[in-house]
Protein backbone atom coordinates (compact mmCIF):
# COMPACT_ATOMS: atom_id res chain seq x y z
CA UNK A 1 0.00 0.00 0.00
CA UNK A 2 1.23 3.23 -0.79
CA UNK A 3 2.17 5.09 1.95
CA UNK A 4 1.21 9.17 2.14
CA UNK A 5 2.98 11.93 1.17
CA UNK A 6 4.35 13.31 4.51
CA UNK A 7 3.58 17.19 4.80
CA UNK A 8 6.17 20.18 4.36
CA UNK A 9 6.90 21.06 8.42
CA UNK A 10 6.74 16.50 8.90
CA UNK A 11 9.60 16.73 5.90
CA UNK A 12 11.68 18.86 8.28
CA UNK A 13 10.83 22.37 6.26
CA UNK A 14 10.72 25.71 9.06
CA UNK A 15 7.57 27.08 10.20
CA UNK A 16 7.88 30.56 8.70
CA UNK A 17 8.72 28.81 5.35
CA UNK A 18 5.96 26.46 5.49
CA UNK A 19 3.42 29.47 6.54
CA UNK A 20 4.52 30.75 3.29
CA UNK A 21 4.17 27.60 1.27
CA UNK A 22 0.63 28.05 2.67
CA UNK A 23 -0.19 31.63 2.10
CA UNK A 24 0.54 30.34 -1.61
CA UNK A 25 -1.76 27.16 -1.89
CA UNK A 26 1.51 25.17 -1.78
CA UNK A 27 0.59 22.60 1.38
CA UNK A 28 0.96 19.05 -0.27
CA UNK A 29 4.54 18.31 -1.35
CA UNK A 30 5.42 16.61 -4.81
CA UNK A 31 7.23 13.31 -4.65
CA UNK A 32 11.09 14.59 -5.72
CA UNK A 33 10.18 17.12 -2.60
CA UNK A 34 9.07 14.48 -0.17
CA UNK A 35 12.28 11.95 -1.16
CA UNK A 36 14.95 14.85 -1.20
CA UNK A 37 13.94 17.54 1.24
CA UNK A 38 14.98 15.35 4.10
CA UNK A 39 18.42 15.26 3.42
CA UNK A 40 19.18 18.70 2.00
CA UNK A 41 17.26 20.09 4.64
CA UNK A 42 19.92 18.06 6.54
CA UNK A 43 22.47 19.65 4.49
CA UNK A 44 23.95 16.43 2.41
CA UNK A 45 24.90 16.94 -1.17
CA UNK A 46 21.72 16.08 -3.07
CA UNK A 47 21.34 14.71 -6.87
CA UNK A 48 17.75 14.64 -7.74
CA UNK A 49 16.35 13.16 -11.04
CA UNK A 50 12.89 14.26 -12.24
CA UNK A 51 11.38 15.56 -15.68
CA UNK A 52 10.61 19.24 -15.83
CA UNK A 53 7.30 19.70 -14.18
CA UNK A 54 7.92 17.71 -11.31
CA UNK A 55 8.51 20.03 -8.83
CA UNK A 56 11.93 20.27 -8.57
CA UNK A 57 12.49 24.54 -8.34
CA UNK A 58 10.81 24.33 -4.75
CA UNK A 59 12.78 21.20 -3.95
CA UNK A 60 16.12 22.80 -4.15
CA UNK A 61 14.65 26.28 -3.19
CA UNK A 62 13.08 25.41 0.48
CA UNK A 63 16.68 23.84 1.52
CA UNK A 64 18.75 27.03 0.31
CA UNK A 65 16.44 29.63 1.67
CA UNK A 66 16.47 27.52 4.65
CA UNK A 67 20.27 27.22 5.46
CA UNK A 68 20.58 30.83 4.61
CA UNK A 69 17.90 31.65 7.38
CA UNK A 70 20.10 29.42 10.16
CA UNK A 71 23.35 30.81 8.59
CA UNK A 72 25.76 33.22 10.99
CA UNK A 73 26.88 34.90 8.23
CA UNK A 74 25.72 38.21 6.85
CA UNK A 75 25.33 39.63 3.45
CA UNK A 76 28.24 41.32 2.06
CA UNK A 77 28.49 43.68 -1.35
CA UNK A 78 29.38 41.41 -4.52
CA UNK A 79 29.24 38.25 -2.61
CA UNK A 80 26.51 36.15 -2.45
CA UNK A 81 25.40 33.66 -0.36
CA UNK A 82 23.85 31.10 -2.26
CA UNK A 83 24.16 30.75 -6.21
CA UNK A 84 21.77 29.02 -8.54
CA UNK A 85 22.97 27.63 -12.12
CA UNK A 86 20.60 27.80 -14.84
CA UNK A 87 20.48 27.07 -18.73
CA UNK A 88 18.28 29.45 -19.90
CA UNK A 89 17.11 33.18 -19.28
CA UNK A 90 13.29 32.24 -19.06
CA UNK A 91 14.30 29.37 -16.61
CA UNK A 92 16.54 32.15 -14.31
CA UNK A 93 12.98 34.49 -13.72
CA UNK A 94 11.07 31.27 -13.16
CA UNK A 95 13.68 30.15 -10.32
CA UNK A 96 14.03 33.75 -9.14
CA UNK A 97 9.96 34.08 -8.74
CA UNK A 98 10.21 30.60 -6.33
CA UNK A 99 12.88 32.03 -4.13
CA UNK A 100 12.03 34.98 -3.75
CA UNK A 101 8.52 34.00 -2.91
CA UNK A 102 10.17 32.04 -0.27
CA UNK A 103 12.95 34.24 0.62
CA UNK A 104 11.89 37.82 0.47
CA UNK A 105 9.45 37.45 3.99
CA UNK A 106 12.53 36.25 5.66
CA UNK A 107 14.70 39.12 4.74
CA UNK A 108 16.33 37.17 1.91
CA UNK A 109 17.74 39.05 -1.40
CA UNK A 110 17.26 37.58 -4.71
CA UNK A 111 18.50 38.82 -8.14
CA UNK A 112 18.93 36.96 -11.73
CA UNK A 113 22.12 37.53 -13.84
CA UNK A 114 22.12 36.29 -17.31
CA UNK A 115 22.82 38.28 -20.92
CA UNK A 116 21.16 39.50 -23.20
CA UNK A 117 20.66 43.05 -21.21
CA UNK A 118 22.41 45.82 -19.77
CA UNK A 119 24.65 44.64 -16.90
CA UNK A 120 24.29 47.79 -14.65
CA UNK A 121 21.34 46.92 -12.74
CA UNK A 122 23.16 43.48 -11.99
CA UNK A 123 26.04 45.51 -11.33
CA UNK A 124 24.33 47.79 -8.71
CA UNK A 125 22.27 44.90 -7.16
CA UNK A 126 25.56 43.31 -6.71
CA UNK A 127 27.24 46.41 -5.09
CA UNK A 128 23.95 46.63 -2.74
CA UNK A 129 24.20 42.94 -1.85
CA UNK A 130 22.17 40.16 -2.41
CA UNK A 131 21.72 36.70 -0.56
CA UNK A 132 20.39 34.54 -3.56
CA UNK A 133 22.37 34.85 -6.85
CA UNK A 134 20.25 32.95 -9.89
CA UNK A 135 22.36 33.24 -12.83
CA UNK A 136 23.12 31.80 -16.60
CA UNK A 137 26.74 30.82 -16.72
CA UNK A 138 27.95 33.36 -19.57
CA UNK A 139 27.17 36.41 -17.71
CA UNK A 140 28.04 35.35 -14.74
CA UNK A 141 31.47 34.29 -15.68
CA UNK A 142 31.63 37.93 -17.07
CA UNK A 143 31.10 39.45 -14.19
CA UNK A 144 33.28 37.60 -12.55
CA UNK A 145 36.21 38.54 -14.92
CA UNK A 146 35.03 42.41 -14.29
CA UNK A 147 35.48 41.61 -10.44
CA UNK A 148 31.83 42.78 -10.15
CA UNK A 149 30.72 39.34 -7.91
CA UNK A 150 32.95 37.25 -5.84
CA UNK A 151 31.92 33.31 -4.65
CA UNK A 152 34.32 32.93 -2.26
CA UNK A 153 31.49 33.33 0.26
CA UNK A 154 28.52 31.21 -1.62
CA UNK A 155 27.58 28.26 1.33
CA UNK A 156 25.26 26.17 -1.23
CA UNK A 157 25.26 25.71 -4.76
CA UNK A 158 22.77 24.54 -7.00
CA UNK A 159 22.90 23.18 -10.42
CA UNK A 160 19.49 23.01 -12.16
CA UNK A 161 18.58 21.56 -15.80
CA UNK A 162 22.17 20.18 -15.71
CA UNK A 163 21.63 17.58 -18.67
CA UNK A 164 20.32 20.90 -21.04
CA UNK A 165 23.29 22.26 -19.81
CA UNK A 166 25.29 20.07 -21.36
CA UNK A 167 23.21 20.13 -24.30
CA UNK A 168 24.28 23.65 -24.55
CA UNK A 169 27.60 23.00 -24.12
CA UNK A 170 27.48 25.11 -20.75
CA UNK A 171 29.35 22.39 -18.76
CA UNK A 172 33.10 23.80 -19.25
CA UNK A 173 31.71 27.15 -17.68
CA UNK A 174 29.77 25.27 -14.93
CA UNK A 175 33.23 23.56 -14.09
CA UNK A 176 34.89 27.08 -13.95
CA UNK A 177 32.21 28.85 -11.69
CA UNK A 178 31.99 25.59 -9.73
CA UNK A 179 36.35 25.65 -8.91
CA UNK A 180 35.48 29.41 -7.59
CA UNK A 181 32.92 28.33 -4.75
CA UNK A 182 34.26 27.17 -1.51
CA UNK A 183 34.86 23.50 -1.47
CA UNK A 184 33.15 21.09 1.73
CA UNK A 185 30.14 23.60 0.95
CA UNK A 186 26.82 22.00 0.15
CA UNK A 187 25.92 21.16 -3.29
CA UNK A 188 22.21 20.08 -5.00
CA UNK A 189 21.57 18.76 -8.43
CA UNK A 190 18.94 18.61 -10.20
CA UNK A 191 18.95 16.66 -13.90
CA UNK A 192 16.10 15.17 -15.75
CA UNK A 193 19.09 12.62 -17.03
CA UNK A 194 22.12 11.53 -16.39
CA UNK A 195 24.32 11.34 -18.96
CA UNK A 196 27.97 11.36 -19.39
CA UNK A 197 28.82 14.85 -18.91
CA UNK A 198 26.20 15.21 -16.06
CA UNK A 199 27.61 12.25 -14.26
CA UNK A 200 31.41 13.39 -14.12
CA UNK A 201 30.18 16.88 -12.80
CA UNK A 202 28.63 14.80 -10.13
CA UNK A 203 31.53 12.49 -9.19
CA UNK A 204 33.83 15.69 -9.26
CA UNK A 205 31.95 18.25 -7.68
CA UNK A 206 29.62 16.54 -5.39
CA UNK A 207 30.27 15.08 -1.65
CA UNK A 208 28.70 11.52 -1.53
CA UNK A 209 25.82 12.60 -3.05
CA UNK A 210 22.14 11.19 -1.80
CA UNK A 211 20.78 9.96 -5.10
CA UNK A 212 17.06 10.69 -5.18
CA UNK A 213 15.25 9.45 -8.72
CA UNK A 214 11.36 9.77 -9.06
CA UNK A 215 11.01 9.91 -12.58
CA UNK A 216 13.08 10.68 -15.77
CA UNK A 217 12.53 12.42 -18.88
CA UNK A 218 13.02 9.07 -20.94
CA UNK A 219 9.81 8.29 -19.60
CA UNK A 220 6.13 9.12 -20.59
CA UNK A 221 4.06 10.92 -18.06
CA UNK A 222 0.76 9.14 -17.45
CA UNK A 223 -1.43 11.56 -17.87
CA UNK A 224 -0.14 12.67 -20.98
CA UNK A 225 -1.68 11.43 -24.13
CA UNK A 226 0.45 11.60 -27.31
CA UNK A 227 -1.07 11.78 -30.98
CA UNK A 228 0.53 11.98 -34.61
CA UNK A 229 -1.80 13.56 -37.25
CA UNK A 230 -0.31 12.69 -41.06
CA UNK A 231 -1.52 15.52 -43.16
CA UNK A 232 -1.03 16.36 -46.90
CA UNK A 233 2.14 18.40 -46.89
CA UNK A 234 -0.77 21.15 -49.03
CA UNK A 235 -3.20 21.38 -45.95
CA UNK A 236 -0.90 21.08 -43.05
CA UNK A 237 -1.23 25.21 -42.43
CA UNK A 238 -4.96 24.90 -42.14
CA UNK A 239 -4.89 21.61 -40.23
CA UNK A 240 -2.35 23.20 -37.76
CA UNK A 241 -5.21 26.69 -38.08
CA UNK A 242 -7.69 24.33 -36.35
CA UNK A 243 -5.84 22.81 -33.92
CA UNK A 244 -4.49 26.08 -32.47
CA UNK A 245 -8.17 27.80 -32.47
CA UNK A 246 -9.09 26.18 -29.06
CA UNK A 247 -10.01 28.49 -26.22
CA UNK A 248 -7.28 26.87 -23.60
CA UNK A 249 -3.53 27.62 -22.71
CA UNK A 250 -2.04 26.01 -25.79
CA UNK A 251 2.00 26.11 -26.81
CA UNK A 252 3.13 24.96 -30.45
CA UNK A 253 6.94 24.50 -31.91
CA UNK A 254 8.14 25.31 -35.04
CA UNK A 255 11.60 24.57 -36.33
CA UNK A 256 12.53 28.24 -36.83
CA UNK A 257 12.48 31.79 -35.26
CA UNK A 258 10.49 32.77 -39.12
CA UNK A 259 8.03 30.17 -38.83
CA UNK A 260 7.11 31.07 -34.80
CA UNK A 261 6.84 34.74 -35.72
CA UNK A 262 4.81 34.00 -38.81
CA UNK A 263 2.68 31.64 -37.15
CA UNK A 264 1.53 33.61 -34.43
CA UNK A 265 1.09 36.66 -36.51
CA UNK A 266 -1.12 34.21 -38.56
CA UNK A 267 -2.66 33.20 -35.59
CA UNK A 268 -3.23 36.59 -34.11
CA UNK A 269 -5.06 38.33 -37.66
CA UNK A 270 -7.74 35.12 -37.14
CA UNK A 271 -8.63 36.02 -34.00
CA UNK A 272 -6.31 33.97 -32.01
CA UNK A 273 -4.36 36.11 -29.42
CA UNK A 274 -0.82 34.89 -29.96
CA UNK A 275 2.97 35.68 -30.00
CA UNK A 276 6.14 34.17 -30.30
CA UNK A 277 9.00 33.41 -28.11
CA UNK A 278 12.50 32.61 -30.24
CA UNK A 279 16.40 33.73 -30.14
CA UNK A 280 15.80 37.27 -32.29
CA UNK A 281 13.52 38.91 -29.78
CA UNK A 282 15.08 41.35 -27.06
CA UNK A 283 15.27 40.06 -23.27
CA UNK A 284 12.58 42.07 -22.85
CA UNK A 285 10.10 41.07 -25.76
CA UNK A 286 10.43 37.61 -24.40
CA UNK A 287 9.77 38.21 -20.90
CA UNK A 288 6.79 40.46 -21.84
CA UNK A 289 5.63 37.86 -24.44
CA UNK A 290 5.79 35.10 -21.79
CA UNK A 291 4.00 36.93 -18.89
CA UNK A 292 1.17 37.33 -21.42
CA UNK A 293 0.95 33.51 -21.68
CA UNK A 294 1.46 33.30 -18.04
CA UNK A 295 -1.64 35.86 -17.40
CA UNK A 296 -4.20 34.34 -20.07
CA UNK A 297 -3.69 37.84 -22.29
CA UNK A 298 -2.35 35.24 -25.04
CA UNK A 299 -3.64 31.99 -25.34
CA UNK A 300 -1.51 30.49 -27.82
CA UNK A 301 2.51 30.93 -27.77
CA UNK A 302 4.64 29.95 -30.78
CA UNK A 303 7.91 29.03 -29.40
CA UNK A 304 11.35 27.89 -31.60
CA UNK A 305 13.57 25.09 -29.26
CA UNK A 306 14.55 28.17 -27.13
CA UNK A 307 11.68 27.36 -25.04
CA UNK A 308 11.71 23.70 -24.58
CA UNK A 309 12.84 24.08 -20.88
CA UNK A 310 12.65 27.76 -20.37
CA UNK A 311 8.57 27.62 -20.13
CA UNK A 312 7.08 26.69 -16.64
CA UNK A 313 3.01 27.42 -16.98
CA UNK A 314 1.08 24.73 -15.28
CA UNK A 315 -1.89 25.31 -16.95
CA UNK A 316 -0.31 24.49 -20.71
CA UNK A 317 -3.04 21.55 -21.83
CA UNK A 318 -2.03 21.49 -25.52
CA UNK A 319 1.50 21.25 -27.32
CA UNK A 320 1.59 21.09 -30.43
CA UNK A 321 4.55 19.88 -32.69
CA UNK A 322 3.84 21.55 -35.46
CA UNK A 323 7.45 21.08 -36.75
CA UNK A 324 8.05 17.79 -35.39
CA UNK A 325 11.85 17.98 -33.50
CA UNK A 326 14.78 15.97 -35.20
CA UNK A 327 15.52 14.04 -32.02
CA UNK A 328 13.07 12.08 -28.97
CA UNK A 329 15.23 13.98 -26.52
CA UNK A 330 13.84 17.11 -27.80
CA UNK A 331 10.37 15.76 -28.17
CA UNK A 332 10.20 14.97 -24.74
CA UNK A 333 11.51 17.97 -23.45
CA UNK A 334 9.11 19.99 -25.67
CA UNK A 335 5.54 17.65 -24.64
CA UNK A 336 7.18 18.15 -20.95
CA UNK A 337 5.05 21.72 -20.93
CA UNK A 338 1.74 19.98 -20.25
CA UNK A 339 1.12 17.56 -17.60
CA UNK A 340 2.63 19.89 -15.27
CA UNK A 341 1.71 19.66 -11.59
CA UNK A 342 -0.24 16.49 -11.46
CA UNK A 343 -2.38 18.01 -14.54
CA UNK A 344 -3.67 16.03 -17.55
CA UNK A 345 -2.24 17.38 -20.95
CA UNK A 346 -2.03 16.61 -24.73
CA UNK A 347 0.77 16.26 -27.16
CA UNK A 348 -0.23 16.55 -31.16
CA UNK A 349 2.60 16.09 -33.66
CA UNK A 350 1.74 17.54 -36.91
CA UNK A 351 3.49 15.35 -39.73
CA UNK A 352 3.52 14.98 -43.35
CA UNK A 353 3.04 11.58 -44.80
CA UNK A 354 6.86 12.16 -46.08
CA UNK A 355 7.55 12.22 -42.31
CA UNK A 356 5.60 9.29 -41.14
CA UNK A 357 8.59 6.67 -41.06
CA UNK A 358 11.11 9.37 -39.25
CA UNK A 359 8.18 10.35 -36.77
CA UNK A 360 7.24 6.48 -35.98
CA UNK A 361 11.41 6.15 -35.29
CA UNK A 362 11.51 9.01 -32.98
CA UNK A 363 8.56 7.44 -31.02
CA UNK A 364 9.75 4.50 -30.78
CA UNK A 365 13.36 6.11 -28.95
CA UNK A 366 10.98 7.98 -26.55
CA UNK A 367 9.18 5.17 -25.61
CA UNK A 368 5.94 6.50 -26.50
CA UNK A 369 2.87 4.61 -28.71
CA UNK A 370 0.66 7.58 -29.58
CA UNK A 371 -2.54 7.68 -31.87
CA UNK A 372 -1.78 7.77 -34.98
CA UNK A 373 -4.65 8.94 -37.43
CA UNK A 374 -4.52 10.70 -41.00
CA UNK A 375 -6.58 14.04 -41.04
CA UNK A 376 -7.33 16.92 -43.33
CA UNK A 377 -9.38 20.11 -42.48
CA UNK A 378 -12.21 19.88 -40.12
CA UNK A 379 -11.80 16.51 -39.44
CA UNK A 380 -13.51 15.60 -36.25
CA UNK A 381 -9.94 15.06 -34.37
CA UNK A 382 -8.72 18.83 -35.05
CA UNK A 383 -12.36 19.91 -32.85
CA UNK A 384 -11.59 17.01 -30.23
CA UNK A 385 -8.25 17.61 -29.23
CA UNK A 386 -8.73 21.65 -29.05
CA UNK A 387 -11.61 20.86 -27.16
CA UNK A 388 -9.78 18.88 -24.92
CA UNK A 389 -7.68 22.23 -23.97
CA UNK A 390 -10.84 24.24 -23.66
CA UNK A 391 -12.97 21.49 -21.05
CA UNK A 392 -9.69 21.06 -18.97
CA UNK A 393 -8.62 25.02 -18.59
CA UNK A 394 -10.68 27.07 -20.45
CA UNK A 395 -12.40 28.27 -17.09
CA UNK A 396 -9.19 29.12 -15.93
CA UNK A 397 -9.14 31.99 -18.48
CA UNK A 398 -12.29 32.96 -18.81
CA UNK A 399 -12.72 33.75 -15.06
CA UNK A 400 -9.77 35.38 -14.76
CA UNK A 401 -8.49 33.67 -12.39
CA UNK A 402 -4.39 34.06 -11.90
CA UNK A 403 -3.16 30.47 -12.88
CA UNK A 404 -1.40 28.67 -10.46
CA UNK A 405 2.43 29.77 -9.37
CA UNK A 406 4.71 26.87 -11.54
CA UNK A 407 6.97 24.85 -8.58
Amino acid sequence: MQQPLLSFAALGVPASLTATLSANGLTTPFPIQSATLPDSLAGRDVLGRGRTGSGKTLAFSLPMVARLMASSTTRRPGRPRALVLVPTRELANQVSSIVTMLGTPVGLRTMTVFGGVSQGPQVTALRRGVDVVVATPGRLEDLMAQRHVNLDAVEVTVIDEADHMADLGFLPAVRRILDRTPAGTQRLLFSATLDGDVNVLVRRYLTSPVTHSVDSAESEVPAMTHHVLTVDATQKAAVVRELLSGQGRILAFTRTKHAAKKLAGRMSAAGVPSADLHGNLSQNARERNLAAFHAGDVRVLVATDIAARGIHVDDVTLVVHVDPPAEHKAYLHRSGRTARAGAEGVVVTVATNEQRGDIRGLMRKAKIAPTERPVRPGHPALAELSGSSLRSSGSVLREGRKPRLSR
